[in-house]
């Protein structure tokens, strides 16, 4: 099992875990607040014990939600069941509304009733201390746990019993304001719990509302700009599209790159930017796309090797020259042999079209086609006399030229075209490119004189340390 199936169910369980202390909680403070508002008659501690009530009802709602949100993702659930838990908070802040209202229509009614009598012993006030602490403690908890996972429903859970708290808290209010002598504190302190709840309701709607809209979690945005901004080869961030569906965050996000480069390491950009995403926000699911993007720096000779890479066919010997303001472009194209000349045609006039689509229509473009070397040839090795005879040719010419030394490692192979022949040989590495390769092509140009019948000579310039 891998390393991020093992934290996905490592926090699945304290979820869960979480969920089910909240409900044996919620069970045991509405029992106790119920039994202790009847005996003493106090309309703000039988609210509260309403509160509770609705407590149990949305801790076992979270307790199924955070069950049901773990299912991974299926065919008719293609981004997972996340948005059970936002779902499940959405009805808990139903819920809440719905207990507000009821709390304070029935406060409303008790301020007009003149013949209350409310008997709060110490019973009714140690049952109100216990909740608060116990409502404190799971308040913690379930924050805690939240904020790590991530987790919408037991967000809502602890928001609950953080209301729960500051209800208790009212409610001793008015029952000492009532033993002291002021008869409707009891209904003042009930309608400071609606009011309260109404406002935990609000909180709690206001991000359910945003994370089953699809809104885009604010503080995440830029700091995955940042972090896509910094993976090398990324030139810019085109888009970035954010959503949460419970504890994932997903999305999708364009990154700009440069559109030389080869499809290779295009992807491996996007591996990298979606790692480092994924070690600042573990679980993150962004799909990234690249969009090529050119270059103020990019050569004619990359600008010609890009169109044809497009078209998938070879072209070399590129010559790029300005006459006047005029662009001037020369170059060989590589095709089939047994291709039929008319397609040929066709062939390097879309290349030479789109290489006009992209310097201009003002270029000048001409190729020249030459049939491709045949990809496989069966050969074997010459004869010693041929090879030392090819090896001695190559000296010769070298040392008359006296850019060339050391001629060396000469191969020749016999193929049904003709020989192909290899060998390395040294040359000062102060030399430039340029300088070398026109050495070596006078070399192999005179070496060709003296044996027609090779195909193909190639030789690989090594540095001469001894220069």
């Amino acid at each position: 099992m891998s390393d991020t199936a093992d934290i996905s169910t490592d926090a699945a369980a304290r979820k869960t875990a979480a969920a089910k202390a909240s409900i044996a909680a919620s069970a045991v403070l509405t029992v106790a607040k119920l039994a202790a508002g009847l005996a003493s008659g106090s309309l703000a501690l039988i609210s509260e014990a309403g509160h509770s009530a609705a407590d149990v009802a949305a801790t076992v709602l979270t307790y199924v939600a955070v069950r049901q949100a773990e299912k991974p993702a299926d065919e008719k659930h293609h981004y997972g069941h996340g948005k059970v838990e936002s779902l499940a908070a959405l009805i808990e802040t139903g819920l809440l509304f719905g207990l507000a209202l009821v709390v304070a229509g029935q406060a409303a009614q008790r301020l007009g009733d003149k013949d209350v009598e409310i008997d709060a012993g110490w019973p009714v006030f140690a049952v109100l201390i216990l909740s608060i602490v116990v409502d404190f403690t799971r308040a913690r908890r379930l924050g805690a746990v939240a904020e790590e996972t991530q987790s919408d429903a037991l967000a809502a859970d602890a928001l609950h019993f953080t209301s729960d708290l500051v209800s208790s808290a009212l409610v001793i209010v008015g029952l000492a304001a009532t033993r002291a002598g002021f008869a409707q504190g009891d209904a003042l302190a009930a309608f400071g719990v609606a009011v309260f709840i109404a406002i935990a309701g609000y909180r709690l709607g206001r991000r359910t509302v945003a994370t089953l809209l699809d809104a885009a979690p604010q503080e995440l945005v830029p700091q995955i700009q940042d972090i896509l901004r910094a993976t090398p080869g990324v030139i810019a961030v085109e888009s970035l599209r954010l959503r949460t569906a419970g504890p994932k965050v997903m999305g999708e996000a364009v990154i700009g790159v440069a559109r030389t480069l080869p499809l290779e390491r295009a992807a491996r950009i996007k591996e990298d930017a979606n790692a480092a995403i994924i070690e600042a926000i573990p679980g993150a699911q962004i799909t990234l796309a690249t969009r090529p993007i050119a270059l103020d720096d990019e050569t004619v000779l990359e600008r010609i090797l890009l169109v044809a890479a497009r078209r998938r066919i070879q072209v070399h010997h590129i010559i790029a020259q300005t006459v006047g303001e005029r662009l001037s472009i020369t170059l060989d194209l590589e095709l089939d042999g047994g291709m039929s000349h008319g397609r040929a045609h066709q062939i390097a006039s879309d290349l030479e079209q789109a290489i006009r689509e992209e310097f201009g229509e003002a270029i000048e473009i001409d190729t020249h086609i030459e049939p491709s070397e045949p990809q496989l040839l069966a050969g074997q090795d010459a004869e010693p006399q041929t090879r030392r005879a090819i090896a001695d040719a190559l000296a010769r010419h070298a040392a008359r030229g006296g850019k060339v030394m050391n001629v060396h490692d000469v191969r020749a192979r016999e193929t049904a075209e003709g020989l192909v022949v290899n060998y390395h040989c040294c040359v000062d590495p102060n030399l430039s490119v340029d300088a070398t390769h026109a050495a070596v092509d006078e070399v192999e140009r005179a070496v060709r004189g003296e044996f027609p019948n090779i195909l193909r000579i190639a030789g690989h310039a090594e540095i001469n340390d001894h220069s």
